[in-house]
């Protein structure tokens, strides 16, 4: 039995996709031309598919999972299930204004005219907060729709916000906020949830060794105890004598967003010889 995994084809998510999967130990070739292909090291055959049609082959079962925004997710609104936070594509869906226009907030917004290509979101945000605005569906450079008398505000996905600078916009609200997520058909047998935990399993390695660095360091052994504090690893750093009396070797993780932070503290404690490793799994 092979489980099908839809990812996109091409955009923003199909190259970290395809490098999570690869990270995962699963063996293919991604060719651009390629609409499916086989995995020689795991009961998987991956489906390269537009992003806006993965909910729809996922609920329909021609994919069992699929990689996707959840901002897809939430505007197809198919019955698929969301079994995994992905860590990667992440941006925001807002509401964009002319970057000279004063924003008043959402009371503002009622009466005007909204382009954007997420109508089910931006209605029912804007029912939510009880604001009347005339919605404008439209595909592709929606940041053009103010410039062209189309509309006075946008809804669409913002990054670093550099396209809508480019364009004379600016962010007035967030919607939601969006990363790239693993879904599934709800109605999987056992075999095949089976293949999909097992996937989950390895993504969820590849992503805490991303998060995490091997670290070793010789320090004073009268440190120790503030050393250990600093760098208690998984359950607890390895130490090993040196052969210069007094000192020892510490080898433990350290998170990656502590990074620096460890780094000066134990250098202030007298560790020397630091050296960081990438971590390739991290299994706990």
């Amino acid at each position: 039995m092979k489980l099908k995994i839809a990812i996109q084809k091409s955009g923003r998510l199909n190259e970290d996709s395809v490098k999570l999967l690869k990270e995962c130990g699963i063996d293919f070739s991604n060719s651009l031309n390629k609409l499916k292909t086989d995995v020689t090291n795991f009961p998987l055959e991956i489906l390269f598919l537009r992003d806006d049609d993965i909910p729809q082959y996922v609920a329909d079962k021609v994919a069992d999972i699929g990689i996707v925004g959840e901002n897809v997710v939430a505007e197809k609104q198919k019955e698929v299930k969301t079994l995994e936070h992905l860590g990667f594509g992440k941006c925001r869906l807002s509401i964009a204004i002319p970057k000279d226009k004063r924003y008043g907030g959402l009371k503002s917004l009622n009466g005007t005219r909204i382009a954007t290509s997420y109508t089910n979101i931006l209605a029912a945000f804007l029912k939510r907060n009880k604001i009347k605005a005339e919605i404008h569906e439209i595909s592709g450079s929606v940041e053009i729709a103010p410039g062209i008398g189309l509309a006075e505000a946008i809804c669409d996905l913002v990054s670093s916000g550099s396209t809508l600078f480019t364009n004379g916009l600016k962010e007035a609200e967030t919607i939601m906020k969006s990363e790239a997520v693993l879904i599934a058909n709800p109605k999987l047998n056992k075999q095949e949830l089976a293949i999909v935990n097992k996937l989950i399993f390895r993504i969820q390695a590849a992503r805490k060794a991303k998060k995490n660095k091997y670290i070793l360091l010789n320090a004073p052994n009268k440190n120790l105890d503030k050393i250990i504090s600093l760098i208690p690893g998984m359950k607890s750093p390895t130490i090993l004598p040196l052969a210069d009396k007094g000192w020892s070797s510490i080898h433990s993780v350290v998170l990656e967003d502590e990074f620096w932070e460890v780094i000066e503290k134990l250098k202030a404690y007298g560790a020397q010889g630091i050296l960081v490793i990438p971590i390739e799994k991290m299994v706990i």
